[in-house]
């Protein structure tokens, strides 16, 4: 067993302390590469931000599971030498059991995420415990779920959403001991989120939830997944360079930054990078058909990404300069 501390790397309770009183959120960005993580880095120290890198249960087959924690004391060492030694944790994103969740602490991870929420509450509460009692043996900070998430994103598959119902999360959070609380609000995984017709906007999130909940829970973590905006200048990048991406539609860039103003301390985004890196993937090959080096399209999708994620940070989430 490797214990985080010795990659270099932080549990995320006193960024979200931090987070809740400055009235900003953490960056949660999925990683399943080397670009992705250089993207993710380079953005963050420009933006003197700290942030999660998060990996899920899809990530750690795709990367291998050993390579990925070489990685993340990789990007430890790669802050330092562009110059700011920005916190990082390293999380699992949607662990399905106890038995992932241990494989990732035993491999350095400082945080996990236990998913629940499509089991019945008091089973819920009863795995979730598990895992944190496990998990804050090693000093590793655990997020539970309530509410369920429609929607599509490696493994995560759901059809139809549920609401978080305010009346359980004071009850669930001291019952299982979470650091942090996911919550279902109007958020939805994946680049699909909403059926819209052209020209109309996705339905707004669910702010009396989210206010409801806060009173309940005053001053505790609060996290929103699925909180990607799918830019619709990136989609229609990709539809001119030869996708075919139609309908797609995200949660609104204002509503992330009200949401980030309240206890809400860690904002998942995901289907916003791979939509970036796709645009500029496709731009290059529609452009140089015989560009067949890795480097010259895998570079500017890292750049791209890198641009996105500053303008997350800067713009939305509001965690620059909090280092």
């Amino acid at each position: 067993m490797i214990h985080y501390k010795e990659l270099g790397l932080v549990n995320s309770k006193e960024l979200f302390q931090n987070a809740v009183k400055g009235g900003y959120a953490i960056p949660a960005f999925n990683f399943n590469n080397l670009e992705q993580m250089q993207a993710i880095i380079s953005a963050c120290v420009e933006t003197k931000s700290p942030v999660i890198l998060q990996v899920s249960k899809g990530a750690r087959k795709y990367a291998n599971q050993t390579l990925l924690q070489y990685l993340a004391k990789g990007a430890v060492e790669y802050a330092k030498e562009l110059g700011c030694a920005i916190p990082i944790v390293l999380h699992l994103d949607h662990g399905d059991s106890l038995e992932t969740v241990k494989s990732c602490i035993e491999s350095g991870f400082s945080s996990v995420m236990f998913d629940g929420s499509h089991f019945p509450y008091e089973e819920n509460v009863r795995l979730t415990k598990e895992v944190v009692e496990y998990a804050h043996k090693y000093d590793v900070t655990v997020e539970g779920e309530l509410g369920v998430l429609a929607g599509i994103e490696d493994d995560v598959v759901a059809e139809h959403s549920s609401y978080t119902r305010p009346e359980e999360v004071e009850d669930f959070v001291k019952r299982t001991g979470v650091d942090s609380l996911a919550i279902s609000i109007g958020t939805s995984h994946g680049a699909f989120k909403f059926k819209v017709q052209p020209g109309e906007l996705p339905p707004p999130l669910k702010f009396d939830i989210l206010e409801e909940c806060e009173k309940r829970i005053p001053g505790f973590p609060i996290v929103l997944h699925g909180a990607s905006s799918v830019p619709q200048d990136i989609v229609a990048d990709i539809n001119k360079y030869g996708g075919k991406m139609e309908g797609t539609a995200g949660v609104s860039e204002d509503q992330l930054r009200r949401a980030a103003g309240s206890a809400v301390c860690k904002i998942n985004i995901d289907s916003d990078g791979r939509l970036a890196m796709t645009a500029a993937i496709r731009k290059v090959f529609i452009e140089k058909p015989g560009e067949f080096d890795p480097r010259n399209y895998l570079g500017p999708a890292r750049d791209k990404l890198k641009e996105l994620y500053k303008h997350k940070i800067i713009n939305v989430l509001g965690s620059a300069n909090r280092v």
